[in-house]
């Protein structure tokens, strides 16, 4: 249970992708979870819980984009389109990134961007981002 009310109910396929739009890195690792709930809080709550979850496990915002060892984002958020200071829905960058797209649509092809009106799967047809994203296979030697 990530919360009361709300639980991850499916994972993507973890992924390795190159850092995008920051310093150089080694590369990251990817997953995108659906949660669900019988009473979802609102988002804002459910961000912030995120991101107590990146503190306790030992993320600090020190430097925008510099290395971390976790990093949570809420994409998504059940007919929900906002925009404020603390969070906004859909993820702004969402539609841009190849590392977000590929996963997502490994869970839901066919969700449609609320904004944008256009499949998941369409997005990722279309996205400029070059990067490589790749399924992560842990070193078992």
């Amino acid at each position: 249970m990530l919360d009361a009310g709300l639980e991850v109910m499916r994972l993507s396929h973890v992924y390795q992708t190159e850092a995008v739009e920051t310093f150089s890195q080694p590369l990251f690792l990817n997953q995108v979870a659906e949660l669900c709930g019988t009473t979802l809080p609102p988002p804002q709550t459910t961000m912030a819980r995120l991101l107590r979850i990146e503190y306790a496990l030992g993320r600090r915002r020190e430097v925008e984009k510099g290395p971390r060892l976790i990093d949570l984002d809420l994409l998504l958020y059940p007919n929900q389109i906002s925009e404020t200071a603390f969070l906004t829905l859909p993820h702004p960058r969402l539609h841009r990134r190849r590392f977000v797209l590929q996963p997502l649509a490994e869970l839901a092809p066919h969700l449609r961007h609320p904004v944008l009106n256009k499949s998941i799967t369409e997005l990722l047809n279309e996205v400029e981002d070059a990067s490589t994203v790749t399924l992560w296979r842990p070193d078992r030697s």
